[in-house]
């Protein structure tokens, strides 16, 4: 049986998915609402890796929705690609980043599946601050994370968050290109 919660949780989620693939900034504030929902369930879960990842989204949220409101020198802030040498970084910290704290997990917690967690959270991070930007780049990042989370999620039962990331891999593939066509339109 699929708890309140979980359902609670995706439908907020959901929506502020959907939102934010159609460069919406009413996809920041129902962010917060839903990553609340989702430390709790996670928690209950021990997916500590994605509770941490649900605290990281709150504060960027709330950054992203404050960056995307005020602009960029007064203007709305463009989408862009991010630089090929960020790129890079950011993909070599995370290999690290996913390493380490899925070995202190492993070693401390009595966390499932310690390193798949924590390469969900490691490269939602990367994929999140990419969205806080308005880079294109987000896309492909987000469309790894729920490859990752989809079998992840239905291990611990939580069958309906699952298949939402599913779901969400499809609108990640849909947005990428949505961002792509409004970047070029945009071009001078």
């Amino acid at each position: 049986m699929t708890a309140p919660l979980e359902i609670a949780a995706n439908i907020v989620m959901t929506v502020s998915i959907v939102l934010a693939g159609r460069n919406n900034v009413h996809s920041w504030w129902l962010g917060v609402v839903g990553c609340v929902m989702f430390a709790v369930l996670f928690y209950s879960v021990n997916l500590y890796a994605d509770v941490a990842l649900q605290l990281f989204f709150i504060v960027t949220c709330v950054i992203g929705w404050l960056r995307w409101v005020r602009g960029d020198g007064g203007g709305a802030l463009p989408i862009r690609r991010a630089r090929l040498g960020a790129l890079g970084w950011m993909v070599g910290v995370g290999l690290a980043a996913t390493a380490a704290y899925g070995l202190m997990l492993q070693a401390y917690t009595n966390a499932y599946a310690p390193f798949i967690d924590s390469a969900v959270l490691m490269f939602s991070i990367v994929a999140q601050l990419l969205l806080m930007g308005r880079r294109l780049d987000t896309w492909p990042f987000w469309l790894l994370v729920n490859t990752i989370s989809v079998p992840l999620y239905a291990s611990r039962g939580l069958h309906l968050t699952a298949v939402l990331y599913a779901a969400y891999w499809f609108n990640a593939l849909v947005s990428w290109f949505f961002w792509r066509r409004q970047m070029r339109a945009a071009a001078p």
